[in-house]
């Protein structure tokens, strides 16, 4: 296991998260530096993990009623009062394979625990990102839904974590 930090992003981390979110392709969507700028204001969660002084990933989160129009996120509004909904997580190619992910997802449970019964995110399923579904059924993910998107060239699996019952 890799010695980290997690820490709260700031302005000056952007362009570095910029480009690990770019090379991450297809399994996040494409942004600009405007829509890294935006998340920075509305996230409720946007923390950075660090290896010495190096950005080795991040992740974002929202609870419901923020100004974005994800049709994902909108999924998740529509279907519970309370979440925290994974927008992306990013570990840069290198850093894979040493748990940050799963430190990411540990550190975002903690800081969700009193906020929120469920963390939601989605997966895709066509085209399939098996080592992302893997992850989060053995994270405890479960399915809750699934969703067409791209006009139907695109499916993603709607997935839920029960903070309470871990």
């Amino acid at each position: 296991m890799m010695i980290y930090t997690i820490l709260p992003t700031l302005e000056s981390d952007l362009a570095t998260i910029l480009e690990l979110n770019q090379a991450a392709l297809p399994a996040v969507s494409s942004v600009y530096i405007e829509d890294m700028t935006h998340f920075l204001t509305i996230a409720d969660y946007f923390r950075t993990i660090k290896i010495e002084d190096t950005i080795a990933g991040f992740l974002i989160a929202l609870a419901p009623g923020k100004d974005y129009h994800s049709m994902n996120y909108r999924w998740f509004e529509n279907k519970y009062d309370s979440f925290m909904y994974i927008d992306r997580i990013v570990i840069a190619p290198e850093f894979q394979g040493n748990g940050l992910g799963r430190a990411l997802y540990d550190d975002l449970r903690i800081f969700s625990r009193d906020m929120t019964p469920l963390i939601t995110c989605e997966v895709n399923i066509l085209p399939m990102n098996e080592d992302s579904i893997r992850f989060h059924k053995k994270y405890g993910f479960r399915q809750v839904g699934t969703q067409e998107t791209a006009g139907g060239k695109k499916e993603v699996s709607m997935m839920a974590y029960d903070i309470q019952h871990q």
